[in-house]
């Protein structure tokens, strides 16, 4: 035999070994994606995520095996890992029937909205509305999406569509209504969630949506009412309970509003979640509002580790600092409504030599007036009467203040007044307040006076 026959037949006995190496795997590669389907509905996961990882070791472009591997994560309820997997297979695969198309994209835009990628959801979603142009469920998640991004023509779009392909859709006529209340159309809210309701009057979601508008027309005890329905849901039910706290605070029951929103703190899933933080928000409001600082302050605090640009809440932490370092201030801004009127004897004697005549309580902190204390010669002679106000809110004093207590001297024919505020002034107010008889007493006057007096 002459070399070059030996060439051509090695030659041909290499193409043969590697025709059956393909043939082989070609009928060895489906009975392991096999093998990983049974495992998983034999409750073995964690086998089925063996044979798919042994698979990928071999071809990690086997994009098969990374969705079965996807499946036995999420039969593990590993859903990070399974979305990680799923991702690949959307990035990557060519879909050809080998595995469930449809199927596969609603577990993966259900994971999307999971891990916070609406816009990804939205175009599976909008790509599962053109695969099953007749189910209302894709078209009912298009019009979530699209309201949580604020376009609401789009969402009133996608929920009209649920309505004429399933017109007992208890859920987008909630969706509807929900709509209508953003743009004030309370008439037509209330036509679309009574529809709900009558469509569905065991869903507690359905009173949420009521109770907002109820809430959105000022009917405060009707909207607790429904949101107390809502919280059954547990869906809903912190979202419900914020609503019914913000009710409460709308009515000027801040004690109620505050047993609201520490459920609602409670009740939280999730703590970095948006209704969580305004859980915290509305109830650091109500602790402020009763002069509990330092609770207040816990609250500030946990929201901005979650989210330090929260609102006001560095506004808020930056003003309070001192309740941390400088007891005076501490408390004169957390003392009880009795104990803040001995305080402000002491302050108005300590800075103004004034002895308190007649004083009470006030929301935003006290109101006296005052004389000022004289020698015992003097004791007959016809003693001038001051105004003093005691502010402790958080907020500098606006100029509107001060020109009301210009108006009560004048009015009145008192002697001078003094505005303490631990929060200062506005440059308008003091620039109203020069060349009259008005005091502006600010945080760090306030701050030497208290010290003085020994608070």
């Amino acid at each position: 035999m002459n070399i070059g026959t030996v060439i051509a037949f090695a030659v041909v006995i290499a193409i043969l070994v590697i025709v059956c190496f393909i043939i082989l795997k070609t009928l060895l590669t489906p009975k392991k994606i096999g093998s990983i389907q049974k495992l998983i509905k034999m409750g073995k996961a964690q086998q089925a995520q063996k044979v798919a990882k042994a698979i990928l070791t071999k071809d990690p472009k086997d994009y098969v095996a990374h969705y079965w591997l996807g499946e036995a994560y999420m039969a593990e309820n590993k859903s990070e890992l399974a979305f990680l997997e799923f991702k690949c297979v959307a990035q990557h695969m060519v879909f050809d029937g080998t595995i469930p198309e449809t199927n596969f994209r609603k577990k993966l835009a259900k994971l999307y909205v999971k891990y916070n990628e609406n816009d990804n959801a939205l175009k599976e979603y909008l790509l599962l509305t053109k695969q099953e142009p007749k189910n209302p469920e894709n078209y009912l998640e298009c019009g979530r999406l699209f309201e949580e991004a604020n376009d609401q023509a789009a969402a009133m779009g996608a929920f009209q569509k649920v309505i004429q392909l399933a017109p007992r859709n208890a859920k987008a006529y909630a969706a509807l209504s929900n709509l209508y209340v953003h743009t004030k159309q309370f008439v037509d809210a209330r036509k679309a969630i009574d529809t709900a309701i009558k469509l569905s009057p065991e869903s507690p979601s359905n009173y949420y949506y009521l109770g907002k508008i109820l809430k959105e027309t000022s009917d405060y005890p009707g909207a607790v009412k429904a949101f107390e329905k809502g919280q059954r849901d547990p869906e809903f039910r912190q979202r419900s309970l914020i609503e019914k706290g913000s009710c409460y605070m709308l009515a000027g029951q801040v004690d109620m509003a505050t047993s609201e929103f520490e459920h609602a703190v409670r009740s939280a899933k999730n703590d970095s979640s948006q209704e969580t933080l305004y859980a915290r928000y509305f109830l650091a409001d109500c602790y402020e509002k009763n002069h509990k600082i330092e609770e207040a302050l816990e609250q500030w605090n946990e929201i901005s580790k979650k989210n330090p640009k929260f609102r006001d809440v560095p506004t808020k932490l930056n003003q309070y600092k001192d309740v941390q370092t400088n007891d005076s201030m501490k408390e004169y801004l957390t003392a009880t409504p009795q104990g803040f009127l001995e305080i402000a004897k002491k302050a108005a004697k300590t800075g103004f030599n004034l002895v308190s005549m007649n004083i009470e309580s006030t929301k935003y902190g006290c109101l006296m007036l005052a004389t000022e204390e004289s020698a015992e010669s003097w004791k007959n002679a016809r003693k001038q009467v001051w105004l003093v106000q005691f502010y402790r809110t958080s907020k500098p004093i606006q100029e509107a203040a001060v020109q009301k207590v210009a108006d009560v001297l004048k009015e009145k024919k008192y002697y001078k007044a003094v505005i303490f505020s631990s929060a200062g002034f506005e440059i308008e107010a003091v620039n109203f307040a020069e060349n009259r008889p008005i005091v502006l007493a600010g945080k760090e006057m306030v701050e030497s006076i208290l010290s003085r007096a020994g608070i």
